[in-house]
């Protein structure tokens, strides 16, 4: 008869495996045996098989001995079930079983390396300068682009001198004679659209973000900013002269190897602000609100000028078009790409 010993191993496994976990072990031999009396190792492990035989296995299924040593102060064993062995132990007084192989306590279990938080960027790895620029790269109508744009605003309105040391870009390609972006046409346009007021209106710049992160309304907000609408027109629809300004950021875009909306550059070095796997902050000084933000820009100077000193709020910037900074809650990293 052709012995199928998966079938076997199964229920040998469970009933073996089952009595050692649960502190049990077979006991083959109930009569009383003399301690000073140990049977050979060949009766014993014999003694073994035959209880495996006798209450283990299913009916017309028998395992042979293949041979027997002593290991540790006890007897193993190994015995065939069809075309499988299986290792086991049993006493020298072939009183208990102990099945499968067993555990070296002298040998190292292997474990698994506890994952080393990431290091923290802290100011001084930070290049430094005498003028430092911070480069945010975002898209327009990303939740994520328009918390940076709403965390720097925040400083420029505590620090109007500080936006000399920021510059806000656009990430996008140009396809033929117009601009593309990851959200669509109606994002593509309103990116050149800042690009235009920040090159040709920078004046106005901050007071226009200050309106659109808002509600993301655009006419209501031209008009707020007292945007020259001539010169806006007249920078969008010349087309060598809008896309040459967007090209300046897409060219950016490729030298940094940028894809997220936002990702920063400090003195023309792009520091991660998260962790990918853990989505931790990988600043000292926290993430995604103002006061982080400016410490990072004040580390990129060769001497902090008198602003570094002024404490700005801690609280996260809320993502997406909102009439509020804050929520009030926390909010971690995100991005678009």
């Amino acid at each position: 008869m052709e012995v199928n010993s998966n079938k076997i191993l199964i229920p040998l496994a469970i009933i073996l495996a089952g009595a050692l976990i649960a502190g049990n072990f077979y006991y083959v031999n109930k009569s009383k045996t003399s301690k000073e009396s140990l049977a050979s190792s060949q009766e014993t492990a014999q003694k073994a098989l035959d209880y495996i035989n006798e209450n283990l296995l299913p009916e017309g299924v028998t395992s042979s001995l293949i041979d027997v040593v002593e290991e540790s102060g006890l007897y193993k064993f190994r015995l065939k079930i069809g075309e499988k062995e299986y290792p086991s132990y049993v006493t020298k007084d072939g009183k208990i079983l102990f099945p499968e192989e067993g555990i070296n306590l002298e040998e190292k279990l292997a474990t698994t390396t506890p994952t080393e938080e990431p290091k923290k960027l802290t100011c001084q790895d930070i290049k430094k300068s005498d003028k430092p620029l911070l480069e945010a790269f975002v898209v327009s109508q990303c939740p994520y682009g328009l918390q940076m744009q709403r965390i720097l605003n925040e400083i420029v309105k505590n620090i109007p001198s500080s936006a000399e040391n920021m510059k806000v870009r656009y990430i996008g390609q140009i396809a033929g004679d117009k601009i593309t972006s990851m959200h669509g046409d109606e994002e593509a346009q309103e990116n050149l659209k800042q690009i235009c007021i920040r090159e040709e209106q920078g004046d106005k710049y901050w007071k226009y973000i200050d309106c659109h992160i808002k509600k993301g309304e655009v006419e209501s907000c031209l008009t707020t900013a007292g945007i020259n609408k001539a010169i806006l027109d007249a920078c969008l629809s010349d087309n060598s002269k809008g896309l040459k300004y967007a090209k300046e950021d897409f060219d950016l875009q490729t030298k940094y190897q940028i894809s997220g909306s936002p990702t920063l550059v400090i003195n023309d070095t792009l520091f991660e602000e998260f962790d990918n796997s853990t989505n931790q902050c990988l600043w000292e000084f926290g993430c995604r609100n103002a006061e982080a933000v400016k410490s990072l820009i004040c580390c990129g100077f060769n001497q902090q000028p008198e602003f570094c000193s002024q404490k700005l709020t801690e609280e996260q910037a809320t993502v997406g078009f909102s009439e509020n900074y804050s929520s009030g809650s926390s909010t971690s990293g995100g991005g678009c790409e």
